[in-house]
């Protein structure tokens, strides 16, 4: 009997279309996991319903609207990408199925679909390099979860995180060198990451070092020095101590002390979404802009590269042959 192997690629996620209906149901799911958010549930269900979701729904929204593409979510649009490129390279043998994490489409859907086939092994890759109770952990908690009811398990293999994996960190230094090549190379890095409440980071959570050590590995591997980049962290939420430094804050202040020139790559987004597209290329840029800066480049998230397609075949390989 030929053995039925599936790859599950995960994501965040994203609201389903550009109401303000869709985009307040994805922030309550999002806002309602207890990985997320470590504030006692009763208490935080009241300042979620009654002072967040009505005020932070309609700005999101707004945001959304300035980067949703005629084809739908940018970050749904290349995860399907994604998952097409890595279904070639892998053939008819492995089912390649995607879920997100929240919002559409949901674990629960994508697993029924490829349960009711008889696997027998299932490979589970979040798409998250740096590994974190916000992100990884709550992805493996909600696939135990979702499996609970299914009697017959497969084997089950799960990927916590690829930070200093070498295929990875050649694409980021891959698409930098691209960058540079065809825009040119401006005086500073600056490496962007998703920020995460600092005492997160006390209790245990691997996040901020594995961050460290990407940055370190990237810079290394492009040759610049100390004063040529830095590390930066951004999207925070609340009013709670958040790892710094603050991407805002570093863009403007370095504006203001005279650097003219910025490239900025995201290096934790293996998608585009949200908070690069419109967060990096829009609301920071015109901090940097606006403080006397003068040319501000992104460089794009590895979405669907060639390198970052072998990167995960690389990852997931060792179990399809297990």
């Amino acid at each position: 009997m030929t053995q039925k192997t599936v790859v599950l690629l995960t994501n965040l996620g994203t609201p389903d279309d550009l109401s303000k209906k869709s985009v307040r149901r994805f922030l309550r799911e999002f806002l309602s996991d207890g990985r997320v958010v470590e504030i006692p549930s009763l208490i935080w269900w009241f300042i979620l319903n009654m002072l967040i979701l009505p005020f932070r729904a309609g700005k999101s929204l707004k945001a959304y609207k300035s980067i949703w593409t005629d084809q739908g979510s940018p970050l749904l649009q290349i995860s399907k990408q994604q998952q097409q490129s890595l279904q070639k390279k892998l053939g008819s043998n492995t089912n390649v199925a995607l879920a997100m994490r929240y919002g559409n489409p949901s674990l629960g859907v994508a697993l029924k679909s490829v349960m009711k086939e008889s696997v027998e092994k299932l490979i589970v890759l979040p798409l998250y390099p740096q590994n974190s109770a916000t992100t990884t952990a709550t992805t493996f908690d909600h696939l135990a979860q979702t499996l609970r009811p299914y009697r017959n398990l497969p084997e089950i293999h799960f990927i916590n995180g690829y930070f200093a994996n070498p295929g990875y960190i050649n694409s980021l230094a891959g698409s930098v060198s691209e960058h540079w090549k065809q825009q040119g190379r401006q005086r500073f890095l600056l490496m962007s990451f998703h920020g995460l409440p600092q005492n997160f980071v006390e209790k245990g959570d691997p996040y901020y070092d594995q961050c460290m050590t990407t940055g370190d590995l990237l810079a290394t591997i492009l040759g610049l020095s100390s004063e040529q980049w830095r590390l930066s962290f951004q999207s925070r939420f609340g009013k709670a101590k958040w790892i710094k430094p603050y991407t805002s804050e570093v863009l403007i202040n370095m504006a203001q002390n005279g650097l003219k020139e910025i490239d900025v790559i995201c290096p934790g987004f293996s998608a585009d979404c949200l908070e690069t597209l419109e967060e990096i290329c829009i609301e920071n840029q015109a901090f940097f802009l606006q403080n006397g800066g003068e040319q501000y480049f992104y460089i794009k998230a590895l979405n669907n590269r060639e390198e970052h397609i072998q990167m995960m075949e690389d990852l997931v390989k060792p179990y399809l042959s297990s």
